[in-house]
């Protein structure tokens, strides 16, 4: 089955590409394991998949011995600061940087053990009550503070579109997205890198690459729907 939906999603993602007239390569897939066992994991990784995406910290630790070591763990979802300590030496990148407290905690636990944590700052683009995300109108001011801080270097921009049945209704979302994406990247802020844009899922993911995505996170696709 994994092997079939990785096949499908491909396909996908390269038309998705081709309408868009970007190359292939621009645009990286996550597979997003949360809850998956480490056997569909697995399966998945033997398919070439190297990155996967993970809600909570602890599973990252559960499940970050029973993998390859080139395998990249993404940490995706809300991270609490009591929990950095289960991902600041197994994930590769922070997708959900959302407030200054979680910088400065997530810097102190990367100088710690003389790391460097590439992240992204999540942003609220559709201002939904129930989402975790800097606004829109703040994320400069956010990313110039978060920016002075050692042990982070901030790779990009991340959004989390609101869910719906109907994937052209969040382009609006993705197309701003890319646009504060440029506005940033344009400010050449130091130790702000911009070039990762983070957004798009299972639902959604080839309107947000015809909008310019460069990461997709995509779980229910390839592993099929979640079990709790």
């Amino acid at each position: 089955m994994i092997k079939e939906n990785l096949q499908e999603i491909e396909e996908r993602i390269s038309k998705a590409c081709a309408r868009a007239g970007r190359r292939r390569e621009e645009v990286q897939l996550v597979a997003v394991s949360k809850y998956k066992p480490v056997e569909m994991i697995r399966e998945a990784y033997e398919e070439g998949i190297r990155d996967f995406g993970e809600n909570h910290p602890q599973e990252i630790r559960e499940k970050y011995p029973s993998l390859p070591e080139d395998t990249h763990w993404h940490m995706i979802g809300h991270l609490q600061t009591n929990k950095i300590k289960y991902i600041i030496e197994r994930a590769c990148m922070v997708h959900s940087l959302d407030s200054l407290h979680l910088a400065e905690e997530l810097s102190r636990a990367a100088v710690k053990c003389g790391r460097i944590m590439p992240v992204l700052i999540e942003v609220n683009m559709a201002k939904e009550a129930s989402k975790y995300g800097i606004m829109p109108e703040d994320a400069e001011n956010f990313i110039r503070q978060a920016a002075l801080l050692e042990g982070i270097r901030i790779e990009g921009l991340m959004t989390i579109a609101p869910y719906t049945e109907q994937a052209e209704s969040n382009r609006g979302y993705f197309r701003d997205m890319k646009k504060l994406f440029v506005d940033i990247q344009d400010k050449n802020i130091d130790n702000v890198n911009m070039c990762s844009l983070s957004m798009g899922m299972t639902g959604d993911f080839e309107v947000a690459i015809e909008e310019g995505a460069t990461m997709v996170r995509v779980g229910t696709g390839i592993f099929g729907a979640r079990i709790y």
